[in-house]
Formats: C-alpha cells, sequence, structure tokens
C-alpha cells in the first residue's frame, strides 16, 4: 500500500515480498556501524523482522518505516519512516538507504516528505531522531530537513551515547 510519493520516489509499506531487500540492506556494513547488527541473516529471518517491525508497527500505530523505492522502475534502495520506541517518548523518524543511491538526494526527498506526512496527516507536535556520534551524514540530514540537536542520550539498556535531534511544530504555530 502507497503511503507517499514524491517526485522520484514510491514510500510504501513493507511486505514480506521485500524480504530480499530487508536482508540486504540491514546486513549493509554502514547499517550494521551506524543503526547496528539485527541479527538478521536469511531470507526467512528477514520475513520475521519485517513482520515483527514494520508490519506489526503499522498495525499499532498506524506509521512505520515504509519501503523506498525509485518511482521510475520500483528499485527499493532503502527505508524511511516513524518508530514508536518504548525508550523515547517521542516519535522518530528514520532512515537508511543502501550505499550505492547515496549522494543523490533521495534520502533528503524520503526524509522531508515523512516529516511531511508525520506533522501535517499524521499530526504530530514533536519528532524526535537519534544518531551514533559518528553518524555525521545522518545528523547533517536531520538538519537539513528542520531537526536540531537537543542533547545526548543514553538508553538504560547500551553503553553507547546518542545524539538526540528534534522538531517540536507547535512553537512555529
Amino acid at each position: 500500500m502507497e503511503i507517499l510519493e514524491t517526485e522520484r520516489l514510491n514510500l510504501r509499506l513493507q511486505t514480506i515480498d521485500d524480504a530480499n531487500f530487508i536482508l540486504e540492506l540491514v546486513n549493509d556494513p554502514s547499517w550494521i556501524q551506524f543503526i547496528g547488527d539485527r541479527g538478521v541473516k536469511t531470507v526467512e529471518g528477514a520475513s520475521s523482522y519485517i513482520e515483527n517491525g514494520a508490519i506489526r508497527m503499522y498495525e499499532q500505530f498506524g506509521f512505520c518505516l515504509y519501503l523506498v523505492e525509485k518511482k521510475e522502475d520500483q528499485t527499493p534502495i532503502g527505508i524511511c519512516g516513524f518508530v514508536k520506541r518504548e525508550t523515547l517518548e517521542d516519535v522518530d523518524i528514520g532512515f537508511a538507504f543502501l550505499p550505492d543511491y547515496w549522494g543523490k538526494g533521495y534520502a533528503y526527498e524520503a526524509a522531508s516528505a515523512v516529516l511531511a506526512y508525520g506533522l501535517d496527516i499524521l499530526g504530530f507536535n514533536r519528532i524526535v531522531a537519534i544518531t551514533t556520534q559518528d553518524n555525521q551524514a545522518s545528523a547533517k540530514l536531520l538538519e537539513r530537513i528542520g531537526l536540531q540537536f537537543e542533547r545526548v542520550i543514553q538508553f538504560s539498556n547500551d553503553s553507547e551515547e546518542l545524539r538526540l535531534f528534534s522538531l517540536n511544530y507547535d512553537e512555529g504555530k
């Protein structure tokens, strides 16, 4: 089911049919470095990851990390959307793209559309994002779409310190 359309991209719900792509994405070295190893090593594991992640989140909250594909040929290139984590009070925007599609404006195009969708359609007043300390590219993109660095945080179950970015929409009203 398509959620958003931009000039060059379609953002839609992930399905089990996306398992091969998700398997490739979550095992990309950049994903493992900046997001973490999710232990997804087979197509079956990727199917479960989709079912228990994006599909369950959409059923529960009405949003998730959407599959991003090029409009011209339906090639999947990444994911972008919202996540509701138990460890964060607010909804957070997230994205990940295969390295072949970096530097072409796809992440900015997708994240800008998702952010507008969250504010205008889903009615969020505050959206946050987290990055590792060394993920400069994601931090730069978050700032470019309007989020600002707020503080360094640490989840109780993790020793790593993360950067928290935020956008407070109600302040501008």
